[in-house]
């Protein structure tokens, strides 16, 4: 599980396809620090750690990406220099600073516009209309790993406000309309979705 609070921005270094495919990511996590077998949220991916190594500040770890991964995700775009905002799996008893994020990715969407926005950036996203009726204004989403409020919804299109702070430490900063980006919805909403089809 995790929050949607990105801690690191790592940079992909290295694409491996064999079977699986094989990610290097570049990170100031401290390798000493991650287990074997541990989850990180690559971009709102949960993925499995296979290798590590480096020192801390040049730190480098590896995930493997399936099939199913590389189509329900923006993972099959990703080349070497791609930047990824990375979170560490929640500790029990650690700060929510977002909210609950399975790392799931429920499927792509698409960046329809970046606009300015006093200091922060209204950025607006059409997604796949079977998730749209998740989607409602005030309500969580996970963006590329990043808990974000709904601003508005029309349709299949919703908007985020993205703040300086947000901008500078995550990939939201260099985003542009056509980008794709993982989508999450809500865990609460999938759930109560799901409930009132038996009601």
């Amino acid at each position: 599980m995790f929050t949607g609070i990105v801690t690191d921005l790592g940079t992909v270094e290295l694409i491996a396809k064999r079977g699986d495919t094989t990610v290097k990511i570049a990170t100031k996590y401290d390798p000493a620090s991650i287990a074997i077998g541990a989850s990180i949220a690559c971009s709102g991916a949960c993925l499995t750690v296979i290798g590590k190594g480096g020192k801390e500040g040049g730190a480098w770890f590896s995930v493997e990406a399936s099939a199913e991964t590389l189509a329900k995700t923006t993972l099959s775009s990703w080349a070497v220099g791609t930047r990824v905002n990375l979170e560490r799996s929640l500790r029990v008893g650690e700060e929510i600073g977002g909210h609950i994020v399975s790392g799931h990715v429920d499927g792509v969407g698409e960046v329809v516009s970046v606009e300015s926005e006093g200091d922060s950036t209204r950025i607006r996203i059409r997604v796949p209309k079977q998730l749209a009726k998740f989607i409602a204004a005030k309500g969580s989403i996970a963006l590329d790993g990043t808990s974000l409020t709904v601003n508005d919804v029309d349709g299949n299109i919703f908007g985020v406000n993205i703040i300086p702070h947000t901008s500078k430490v995550t990939t939201w900063g260099t985003v542009k309309a056509g980008d794709k980006v993982n989508v999450e919805i809500d865990m609460l909403a999938r759930y109560l979705a799901r409930l009132k089809e038996f009601a």
